[in-house]
């Protein structure tokens, strides 16, 4: 069993920092590519930033510059440092880690149950 859990959200003046963190747990194989996705009010699910296990990172545009994914490998955790951050950054942040569960299957998405973020004076 793949668990996934996120934790960081919160209340954030514009302007304001914020790090979220994930970290995948139970009984797994290899753990591949992480990403961080967002949901604001009303909206589809958006890609914000993705790793991949060899390091390759990959931006949504309106984040770049301002957003930094990192992982640590040995821990199986993954991190959004986010700064600067605007009211149209509010959105449920939710983790996703491409897994495979046992030896020589595919791998399968897993997702936390999200963590808000609110960006509001």
């Amino acid at each position: 069993q793949v668990q996934v859990v996120e934790s960081g959200g919160g209340l954030v003046q514009p302007g304001g920092s914020l790090r979220l963190s994930c970290t995948v747990s139970g009984s797994f194989f290899t753990l591949y590519a992480m990403a961080w996705y967002r949901q604001p009010p009303g909206k589809e699910r958006e890609l914000v930033a993705g790793l991949t296990s060899g390091g390759t990172t990959n931006y949504a545009e309106s984040v770049k510059g301002r957003f930094t994914i990192s992982r640590d490998n040995a821990k199986n955790t993954v991190s959004l440092q986010m700064n600067s951050l605007k009211p149209e950054d509010t959105a449920v942040y939710y983790c996703n880690a491409d897994v495979a569960p046992f030896i020589g299957s595919k791998s399968y998405d897993y997702w936390g149950q999200g963590t808000q973020v609110t960006v509001s004076s």
